[in-house]
């Protein structure tokens, strides 16, 4: 079982459903203000309107949310596809460059998240890529066997 690549896609794909789920609660759910900062901190990020063009005026609640709507679309994206093409039996060599794209994706996300987010975005995006790193070598050698 562990040693078949599509244990850690479906892995992987289960991990891109939750981290997908898990964020888009922070769409609907706004943080209490703790202090008085806090409070003018929310206020500015609901209210100030900084000048980025001649018609564009977004908050940066506005930018925010548009960033974290992305980052659970392209969750949900990765897991479907990959659910998709596992559910229809894609041959490995679909598979192989499938997983490659998702690994090279997802480590470049892991990386900005591991710079610049907290702790829940960052573990659930690097169990995304450690559970495509087997998967990629595995659907690499599977492909490479000669079919008898």
């Amino acid at each position: 079982m562990l040693k078949r690549y599509t244990f850690w896609l479906w892995a992987a794909v289960v991990v891109m459903f939750l981290t997908a789920a898990v964020h888009s609660i922070t769409l609907f759910v706004s943080p209490a203000p703790q202090n008085e900062v806090e409070r003018q901190l929310f206020e500015l990020m609901r209210t100030y309107r900084p000048d980025l063009g001649p018609i564009f005026h977004p908050t940066m609640a506005n930018l925010s949310t548009a960033l974290s709507s992305c980052f659970s679309l392209l969750c949900l994206l990765g897991g479907l596809i990959n659910a998709y093409l596992l559910k229809k039996k894609a041959g490995p060599e679909i598979m192989k460059g499938i997983v490659l794209i998702d690994l090279f994706v997802f480590a470049i996300c892991f990386t900005i998240m591991a710079i610049l987010t907290f702790l829940p975005p960052i573990v659930l995006t690097g169990l995304i890529v450690l559970f495509l790193l087997p998967a990629v070598l595995m659907v690499r050698t599977s492909s490479e066997k000669p079919a008898n």
